[in-house]
C-alpha cells in the first residue's frame, strides 16, 4: 500500500443549541452514518442565531476530507 492518498471533501454544516462543539460533534456523527473512510475535519465558518438578546442555536460549516476507498 501506498503512503499517498487520494482524498475527497465535502461541506456540511452542523448545528446546536447546546454549544459550538457539540455542532461540529452533531455534523461529524451525521455525515459518518453515510461517509465511509473520514479522516480529517476543518472549521470553515461559525455563526450563531440570536433570540430575545440570548444566543439560541450554533451553527458550524465544516469540510470533512475522506479517502477514496482504494486510495
Amino acid at each position: 500500500m501506498s503512503d499517498h492518498r487520494t482524498y475527497k471533501k465535502i461541506e456540511i454544516v452542523g448545528s446546536s443549541r447546546t454549544s459550538i462543539d457539540d455542532a461540529i460533534t452533531n455534523a461529524v456523527g451525521e455525515a459518518s452514518r453515510t461517509i465511509r473512510n473520514m479522516d480529517w475535519f476543518e472549521v470553515v465558518d461559525t455563526r450563531g442565531h440570536i433570540e430575545n438578546g440570548k444566543v439560541a442555536h450554533f451553527q458550524v460549516t465544516l469540510k470533512i476530507g475522506f479517502r477514496i476507498s482504494d486510495s
